[in-house]
């Protein structure tokens, strides 16, 4: 009998990534990616163009080898990066280059809104406090500086939405992706046009996707894209969801569980069965894709801040790794690292900085920095969880992205929170979790099921090695609390 296939898509801000698993059990049977083109923050916009021309690429890679045929996939979703701004005209075309969520050219009208809304009203309705990352920062910025663009706003989709909406022709999108709009009220399942409305009124229910439940169908790949991407027969598609929020379900995370993640970003999550607000703005209280929540706390530089310091020190990854893990304890440099500005702590115009260099300084020494520079940075996030109550201790420590093949990364982070960090036995949870989302499509089946009957096996990668390191993680929050690392300052 011929494998039923579903595919997973990762459509993040660096590539595209498709898997091709067996809609029974699975296994993973295919993979193809292609790349984004690169950004450069603080202007960071990409061609939405330029994503499907990635996913039809990956999708074919992934279809010309040997254990696939596309006459067997049955289902398709598609996770992506979060908040970015695709603008539609009346025609369904892209206006304008879509804005990403490490853009924060948007701060000031983000500023604006939010002396208009109130911080208090702008938790209470959609459980985060937005950054310049959020959507409804890039809305209030085309509107202030593009006006004629944004008069031509038909439409308004985020990047896996914009996927899916050339995959079936529909405007749909999933809460995942709507809570971290700014304008999506999670815990009532429904927009905030009153907010919308004080950017500039606008007919705003028309302009907005429809917001799919985890299991809804968004529609059939359309004729002429199921022949583009040798496809055949009926497929359908799921409602799709965010990158980090697809990778918990690739996963399997349940409550008690802490993801940390080192890709361009970096991201500490959990899953919680309740909706999550935070006063102080610095956990954002998003909308998972099983009908719960997923607290989370983001940071903008993670692996990216190890790629510099290998430029910086003319070494490649792996002798970065170890001349950190080979730095002798002791003081040594400490890095804040915003090396292009910083969302969690909101600090868009942060620049990166270290402190105490001393003519002892080795290399060894500023490698470790490096490193412990992104963890810190997520474990004042882990902190800021727990200070909301929210279970992150009863379960375990999950280390995922490119950073989580640095044993530098797993053993600064074992030795940070003091637990065994554990890697999943399969690498791209995001693609992962998507085809979580279109098995269960397939198969009419809930999502947590599937989730929890596909949950990979893990292993330990590093225990931690009895090093304390308040005092460096102290001297890291002084030197992260110090406006004078902002370029504005």
């Amino acid at each position: 009998m011929s494998r039923r296939l579903v595919a997973g898509v990762d459509s993040s801000t660096q590539s595209c990534k498709v898997q091709l698993r067996d809609a029974q059990d699975g296994q993973l049977l295919a993979s193809g990616s292609a790349p984004h083109p690169q950004t450069f923050p603080p202007n960071s916009e990409q061609d939405p163009q330029a994503w499907w021309e990635a996913f039809t690429m990956a999708f074919r890679t992934a279809l010309a080898q040997p254990e696939v045929h596309g006459g067997r996939v049955v289902a398709i979703s598609v996770a992506g990066q979060c908040h970015g701004m695709v603008p539609l005209d009346a025609d369904g075309q892209v206006i304008r280059l879509a804005k990403l969520w490490n853009d924060t050219t948007t701060a000031a009208e983000l500023a604006r809104l939010r002396q208009r809304i109130g911080d208090l009203a702008f938790l209470n309705a959609v459980g985060s406090l937005p950054t310049p990352a959020f959507t409804i920062a890039k809305l209030a910025w085309l509107a202030e500086h593009e006006p004629g663009n944004f008069a031509r706003l038909e439409q308004i989709l985020l990047p896996h939405d914009y996927l899916t909406f050339r995959l079936t022709g529909r405007y749909v999108t999933d809460r995942s992706e709507a809570s971290g709009t700014g304008y999506y009220d999670a815990r009532a399942n429904r927009y905030l046009p009153e907010f919308l409305d004080l950017i500039a009124p606008r007919d705003w229910a028309n302009l907005l996707p429809e917001v799919l439940g985890p299991e809804a169908v968004a529609g059939e790949v359309l004729p002429e894209v199921v022949r583009e991407l040798g496809l055949s027969g009926t497929v359908l598609v799921g409602a799709g969801g965010g990158d980090q929020h697809a990778a918990a379900l690739g996963l399997g995370v349940q409550p008690g569980d802490i993801v940390y993640s080192f890709g361009t970003s970096g991201v500490v999550s959990t899953v919680h069965p309740e909706a999550v607000y935070d006063a102080e703005g610095f956990v954002n209280g998003v909308a998972d894709m099983t009908d719960g929540f997923m607290p989370l706390v983001c940071t903008m530089n993670a692996s990216k801040v190890t790629d510099t310091f290998t430029r910086l020190l003319g070494v490649d990854h792996a002798e970065l790794s170890r001349l950190a893990l080979t730095a002798s304890d002791g003081h040594g440099p400490i890095l804040a690292a915003f090396l292009d500005g910083e969302r969690s702590p909101d600090r868009p115009e942060a620049t990166g900085t270290i402190t105490g260099l001393t003519t002892a300084t080795s290399r060894e020494e500023l490698a470790r920095s490096a490193y412990e520079g992104v963890i810190f940075g997520l474990y004042r996030g882990q902190e800021n969880l727990e200070r909301l109550g929210v279970d992150v201790r009863s379960g375990r420590v999950l280390a995922v992205g490119g950073g989580a093949r640095s044993a530098a990364y797993t053993q600064f982070l074992a030795d940070t929170v003091d637990r065994p960090v554990l890697l999943p036995g399969e690498g791209e949870a995001t693609a992962r979790g998507a085809a979580v989302q279109a098995a269960a499509v397939a198969a009419g089946r809930r999502v947590v099921e599937v989730r929890d009957a596909w949950s990979p096996a893990t292993s330990c990668a590093a225990e931690p090695r009895g090093r304390s390191v308040r005092e460096p993680y102290e001297r890291y929050l002084a030197l992260a609390s110090t406006t004078s690392l902002d370029r504005r300052a």
